[in-house]
């Protein structure tokens, strides 16, 4: 994914759910090993949110390039995030991705389980 193609997908990502209530924390959070897209709130939750753009189904769906490896990236990355600011440390967490698909953009809330 291009760098702006990739800034592109996660700026219509967080508009998308903004629109839907959702309320951003922190965008593009980096930590050693990892990097957490969109971190927002949903009422009490916390969302982390991993963007996926595919311009072309090449290589696969935006959704199924979110492997096992990347999973275990982002749950790392995460719980250094809450290591960080412990006062989101209570929240329930739930992992979300967001895909674009040439112009199709769809939000899988909950989309992977953290344990």
């Amino acid at each position: 994914m291009s760098w702006l193609r990739g800034v592109d997908a996660e700026t219509r990502a967080l508009r998308h759910l903004e629109g839907r209530g959702l309320t951003l924390l922190v965008r593009n959070w980096r930590c050693k090993g990892g990097e957490l897209d969109l971190v927002m709130r949903d009422g009490e939750a916390l969302a982390v949110v991993e963007v996926r753009a595919r311009a072309r189904s090449d290589y696969g769906s935006a959704l199924e390039s979110v492997d096992a490896r990347k999973r275990g990236r982002l749950i790392h990355a995460t719980q250094l995030f809450l290591a960080a600011h412990p006062e989101h440390g209570q929240r329930e967490v739930r992992f979300d991705v967001v895909t674009v698909d040439g112009s199709a953009l769809r939000w899988l809330k909950a989309a992977f389980d953290g344990g």
